[in-house]
């Protein structure tokens, strides 16, 4: 078995990573809404967060009750509660990757999980 997966993928509204991968400890998708485009629900998660970074556009966020207003560059975390739902601008679509973790189960960082082999 090889200790990596690589994939391509096209420009689709959604694409879920986790099958096409192979992961196990994180679900990470590449969304894209069109201009004045929108996420069509309002969701929260159980045990999960998530972290969104924007790579294109400009849209915003509407997270419990709060408008956040999100471009290109932008990263924003969101416990499991918070209610979310997301859109795009009227004069832009937005483009963002979307990565969902189990909250509070990250046990180390890249300094303390590594190990150097040479």
């Amino acid at each position: 078995m090889k200790n990596f997966a690589k994939t391509s993928v096209d420009a689709q509204q959604r694409v879920e990573l986790h099958d096409k991968l192979g992961l196990t400890g994180a679900e990470v998708s590449i969304n894209r809404l069109p201009k004045g485009g929108s996420v069509p629900f309002v969701h929260s998660h159980k045990k999960n967060e998530e972290i969104y970074c924007i790579l294109e556009g400009k849209g915003r966020a509407e997270i419990d009750g709060e408008s956040v207003e999100l471009k290109a560059g932008d990263w924003l975390r969101i416990s499991p509660n918070g209610k979310r739902q997301f859109f795009a601008a009227s004069d832009s679509g937005i483009s963002y990757i979307c990565i969902q973790v189990k909250e509070n189960s990250l046990e180390g960082f890249t300094a303390t999980d590594g190990i150097i082999m040479s």
